[in-house]
């Protein structure tokens, strides 16, 4: 069953990395990843803030400085100070980026830069990675439940699969969103990502059914706004070999009265081997997938924890 829409998810990317020559240097970082395999699935619409506030490329490299505890941002050689420039930009560009359903931004860049972007201090005449990038910050607090994630950090493929997951989810509920919320929707919303959320923070996840049976109805905007607030903070959390085995040993009990002894015990070993490391997560979950296809159950099927992302990114290879 195809689970995804074949419309592509729009999410806002730092343009070198879609191979184009933005940087101070005049080259880029293109990234074979969001190139050639996320493209496929998702809309990207490139940005470059040190373009877009006329910086141009190749130009001289800038970079974040702090002066009791103000951070600006300036030329390397302190010639030209671009921090207003910069902060007018976000605030006319921000508010056209609410469709999103992800971000990825350039690592270390003292504009885009999402974690330990080196911050200059003169009275030491030192740098600290410390920092995030200036746009980025902006971007954040702008909207807090976004997933973004970073270039680099991709390349670990439990970062990237986290970020993945959490883009397809947020789309899923902007799309409900759209449609109008419900408490019936948000009830089939919430049973849909059970085994998900379990698998990113079972503690956090028990937390969220009282949320959902508080929302008094269509008109709890509140409500709403705390529940995917507190969906979003659990998937930002990476999942463990510890609670993945324990939803898998979940799924495995929907089949009891279904299997025979021999694939009951098959099924039972593939995930110990998981959790030993010596076998892929997707291995288990492939047996999971082709016992529901011999004995479906509804549930079971629904569920987006069997297939968050779309399989050709074959993101469950390596975890």
């Amino acid at each position: 069953m195809n689970r995804f829409s074949s419309e592509k998810i729009a999410v806002g990317i730092s343009s070198c990395l879609l191979g184009q020559e933005v940087r101070y240097d005049g080259g880029h970082k293109q990234s074979r990843f969001c190139r050639q395999e996320l493209a496929e699935y998702f809309d990207f619409e490139p940005n470059c803030p040190e373009m877009a506030i006329g910086l141009g490329s190749p130009r001289k490299s800038i970079r974040l400085v702090k002066q009791q505890d103000i951070i600006s941002l300036q030329a390397s050689d302190g010639s030209f100070d671009v921090t207003q420039k910069m902060l007018d930009y976000t605030q006319h560009r921000l508010p056209q980026l609410g469709h999103l359903s992800g971000y990825i931004v350039c690592a270390k860049s003292p504009s885009c830069g999402m974690e330990r972007v080196s911050v200059y201090s003169p009275s030491t005449n030192n740098a600290a990675k410390e920092g995030v990038g200036l746009f980025t910050a902006e971007l954040i607090k702008a909207y807090p439940l976004l997933p973004i994630e970073e270039d680099g950090r991709l390349n670990d493929p439990i970062l990237r699969e986290n970020f993945v997951n959490r883009v397809f989810a947020f789309h899923q509920w902007q799309v409900l969103a759209e449609q109008g919320l419900t408490v019936a929707a948000l009830q089939a919303f919430h049973a849909k990502y059970k085994y998900l959320l379990m698998a990113h923070h079972p503690e956090k996840y028990r937390k969220l059914g009282p949320l959902v049976a508080n929302i008094k109805g269509p008109q709890d905007q509140q409500g709403f706004d705390n529940y995917i607030k507190a969906f979003m903070e659990i998937l930002r959390h990476n999942c463990s070999r510890k609670n993945h085995t324990n939803v898998l040993q979940h799924l495995q009990g929907y089949f009891k009265r279904d299997l025979s002894s021999q694939q009951r015990s098959e099924l039972s070993e593939r995930i110990h081997q998981y959790r030993e490391g010596i076998l892929p997560l997707l291995v288990p979950i492939s047996l999971i997938q082709h016992y529901l296809r011999e004995h479906p159950k509804q549930y079971l099927a629904q569920q987006a924890y069997l297939s968050p992302h779309p399989d050709k990114l074959k993101l469950r290879y390596s975890l």
